[in-house]
């Protein structure tokens, strides 16, 4: 397959054009988020969606994160990331075959049908993974296009999937919120630096390849500025799999927590990787396609 999108091939990064659409489908009356949403989207890359949820809903999954956090043995250790300097979690992925509440989320109207109009295809989960960052023990992420590691190192040939990040807990403009570059994802910044083997091992913890150079994100912020969107929990902030985005340290005693689904057109399904040796594993990057079946109603979890 034509590679496109060309990184960790040159000693020069390069800010190239988007060649994808946005927002893949037309708006008609009836769509899922508004015509001034949809629009909103397709310029910035990102939106925030307020009171999605119910506070029922959100009190339940507070309380699925604070069990699994509580209670770590019942997971796949392969899928539990700690923090780089520290034993505290940082991550928890495929975590939407994990916990039965978590893959409700991920069926659910409010999130996967408005995936599948913005990506006017069926869905399925390409990532799921639960963020932690604890007071005064969270480390940044640094600025990344997630596109650019899907594409590399996973084999996603289009910049047609997008992320929903659903806060679990206050995030405001002091615990480390996301931070996104607006417009950043119409351009597709390449990185320097071949990927090594199994990179993914290091990489979850603290990213060193696939990491823009500070010339490229200086150019992209001077243009575009940084926002830092906050909300209380049950907020839902999506960005398309090219935005910009990353996010500072937590350095005060309040934790941020958030669960993220990514989901990916099927026509767009994953194929050998672009850029490096061997695929990810599949709790990182699902190779195997299971189209979401929306759920409609109250969230709450699934007998099983």
């Amino acid at each position: 397959m034509r590679d496109d999108y060309p990184s960790r091939r040159s000693a020069r990064p390069e800010l190239m054009p988007r060649l994808d659409p946005v927002v893949h489908s037309d708006w008609e009356a009836g769509a899922p988020l508004s015509q001034a949403d949809v629009k909103r989207f397709d310029a910035d890359g990102y939106l925030v969606l307020e009171n999605l949820f119910t506070a029922d809903e959100v009190t339940a999954l507070q309380a699925e994160t604070a069990r699994i956090l509580g209670d770590p043995g019942d997971l796949d250790p392969a899928t539990v990331i700690r923090e780089p300097d520290a034993d505290e979690i940082r991550s928890v992925f495929r975590i939407h075959e994990q916990s039965a509440l978590i893959s409700r989320l991920a069926a659910d109207e409010r999130l996967a049908g408005v995936a599948r109009f913005l990506l006017d295809d069926d869905v399925y989960v390409h990532q799921s993974r639960l963020n932690y960052k604890p007071g005064f023990q969270g480390k940044e992420f640094y600025w990344h296009s997630d596109f650019e590691t899907w594409h590399v190192e996973d084999g996603m040939p289009r910049m047609r999937a997008l992320s929903m990040s659903v806060l679990l807990a206050e995030n405001t403009p002091n615990n480390g919120p996301l931070m996104l570059i607006p417009g950043s994802h119409r351009h597709f910044l390449t990185c320097v630096g071949e990927t090594p083997p199994d990179h993914y091992l290091s990489s979850l913890r603290r990213q060193e390849y696939g990491v823009p150079d500070d010339d490229s994100l200086a150019e992209l912020a001077h243009t575009h500025g940084i926002a830092a969107p906050i909300g209380a929990p049950g907020t839902v902030i999506m960005f398309d799999c090219n935005t910009m985005h990353g996010s500072n340290s937590n350095i005060t005693p309040w934790p941020r927590a958030n669960a993220f689904i990514v989901y990916n057109a099927v026509s767009n399904r994953l194929v050998e990787p672009f850029g490096a040796p061997a695929p990810r594993p599949d709790f990182l990057a699902a190779r195997k396609v299971n189209p979401i079946r929306v759920e409609n109603g109250p969230l709450k979890k699934s007998r099983s």
